[in-house]
């Protein structure tokens, strides 16, 4: 089994665990138990008819509407479950994690008949060893994922980041509209690190992280900005404003405006010391307050972090 990451509209990273083969296998099987049923139940149906015409042609109706038409309507009408998904905890839905649908069914049951009916099962499982995210032949043409809905792990908490007390009227300067998908990975992934990180680590990755975001912010820091700070009040506009682009209070493109937080900020930002508080009232011609020790200095090759005397 693996981690897939799906981004949600308010850049928020889901983590779920795709099925491995034995859970698969285990599921598959239940399936194909509750199909060999239903065929045994048609021939024996069937039998009175003898060796007719009429008796042939609706068993291998019957067969093809076992082996394919079943699978299908099943998966669609259940969103992507069957019987041994079900009492597996499986469930099939797209690479974008959206809900499959008909056309994703079909292509699966189609397929289904080469992974499991032509090969007995060894494609489908050689595809779901080889392939990174545990999908077999049906998956990878139909694009779909069979992601696991009960496990015992703990379930996938929304990373969500704010302004540190006192940063409020600096964040809102910061005009995040150029700051991409991949730049706000990054800086989520080094924030929820940090705390694990030593002293001269810690200092050196939020600096190399920091460094390009300048072009794209367009922004130069006041004194007293710290690479971190710099992280995290841009990680916090980023969700602000892919919270509002979601509800359609921000057209795509648009450079988001000054806002309030979307809720109160936490006593201390993610970091091993907590940022300084404000003045009451903070005059455009102020500094920031002091950042903690650890990343006060810049280097001289930053680009336009130190501001000029």
């Amino acid at each position: 089994m693996s981690d897939v990451g799906i981004v949600t509209p308010e850049a928020v990273v889901l983590a779920f665990e795709t099925a491995g083969v034995g859970s698969r296998l285990v599921g598959a099987v239940i399936d194909l138990t509750v199909q060999l049923i239903a065929f045994v139940v048609m021939v024996t149906g069937l039998a009175v008819l003898g060796h007719t015409p009429f008796g042939l042609a609706g068993v291998y109706i019957g067969l093809f509407v076992i082996a394919f038409v079943y699978p299908v309507a099943v998966e669609t009408l259940w969103r992507g479950r069957s019987l041994g998904k079900a009492a597996l905890g499986l469930r099939v839905v797209t690479v974008e994690g959206a809900p499959i649908r008909f056309r994703h069914a079909l292509v699966r049951g189609a397929l289904g008949l080469v992974d499991f009916w032509g090969t007995s099962g060894a494609c489908a499982v050689l595809t779901v060893l080889l392939t990174r995210r545990n999908q077999r032949l049906g998956d990878l043409a139909a694009g779909t994922l069979v992601l696991r809905e009960r496990t015992g792990a703990r379930q996938p908490l929304a990373a969500s980041f704010v302004v540190p007390p006192g940063w409020e009227r600096y964040a809102a300067t910061l005009d995040v509209s150029g700051v991409s998908a991949a730049d706000y990975q990054a800086v989520r992934a080094f924030l929820l690190r940090a705390p694990t990180l030593d002293h001269w680590t810690r200092g050196g990755l939020a600096r190399e992280i920091a460094v390009p975001l300048l072009g794209r912010l367009r922004h130069q820091p006041p004194p007293g900005v710290s690479p971190e700070g710099l992280c995290l009040c841009v990680a916090a506009r980023y969700q602000q404003r892919q919270r509002r682009a979601a509800l359609g209070a921000v057209p795509t493109g648009a450079p988001a405006g000054p806002q309030q937080p979307l809720r109160p900020s936490p006593p201390a930002w993610p970091g091993t010391q907590p940022l300084p508080p404000s003045p009451p009232a903070w005059p455009s011609t102020q500094p920031l307050p002091p950042s903690p020790p650890h990343s006060e200095a810049w280097p001289a090759d930053t680009g336009g972090f130190v501001a000029p005397g």
